[in-house]
């Protein structure tokens, strides 16, 4: 494991049980790209006034389901999605960039760790690179080794089980080969093998 990881942190065990994996909500993004299928250009997009609702929704939906350790990528969507379920829980958000979208778009163009600390002084950014997203398109293999390395860390801490991931669509199909709409969640256990075959398309 990375000694940089802020997963590694917590402990290792075994356990029984499935970890959630959440979509962020609607972006400005997904909003655009949905209805032209052309990339608007807009970098480390916020949340629209649907996604901001999502995002409340799944602070509602998932406050009984036993969460006690919050993981979100740096890119603003999550974090905005995951504010309301943090708030809500009392836990503190553990950000980790293991967890990003694929880079492929626009919208994965982040923001960098200083000004991320200045916007979000609440959250610790000081695990991440100032420009913590690649430059280039990342490749399948690439993403898939990332979802690789997320699964076999998540399997080796205690209370695993009682973990939300506020991640993106690219990792969530990286994980468990279901494409997943906004503000949708799927359990996953990090102890069985990644999907077999990834269909890239949205």
């Amino acid at each position: 494991m990375s000694a940089r990881s802020p997963i590694a942190a917590a402990g290792r065990a075994g356990h029984t049980g499935r970890m959630i994996l959440l979509r962020h909500g609607q972006s400005e993004f997904n909003l655009h790209f949905t209805a032209t299928r052309q990339d608007p250009g807009i970098h480390d997009p916020v949340l629209t006034e649907a996604g901001l609702a999502q995002a409340e929704a799944a602070a509602m939906a998932l406050a009984g389901e036993g969460i006690e350790r919050i993981f979100a990528s740096p890119y603003t969507r999550t974090l905005q999605t995951a504010r309301p379920i943090a708030q809500n829980l009392g836990l503190p958000l553990i950000i980790t960039p293991l967890i990003r979208e694929r880079y492929a778009f626009a919208c994965d163009v982040g923001t960098p760790a200083s000004h991320l600390a200045k916007d979000w002084p609440e959250h610790d950014f000081s695990q991440l690179d100032e420009i913590w997203w690649p430059s280039l398109t990342e490749s399948e293999a690439s993403i898939l080794a990332r979802a690789g390395r997320f699964r076999a860390e998540m399997a080796a801490i205690t209370g695993w089980e009682n973990t939300l991931v506020v991640t993106h669509w690219g990792f969530i199909l990286s994980m468990t080969g279901q494409s997943l709409t906004n503000g949708e969640w799927i359990r996953c256990d990090p102890r069985q093998a990644g999907p077999d075959t990834i269909i890239w398309s949205a």
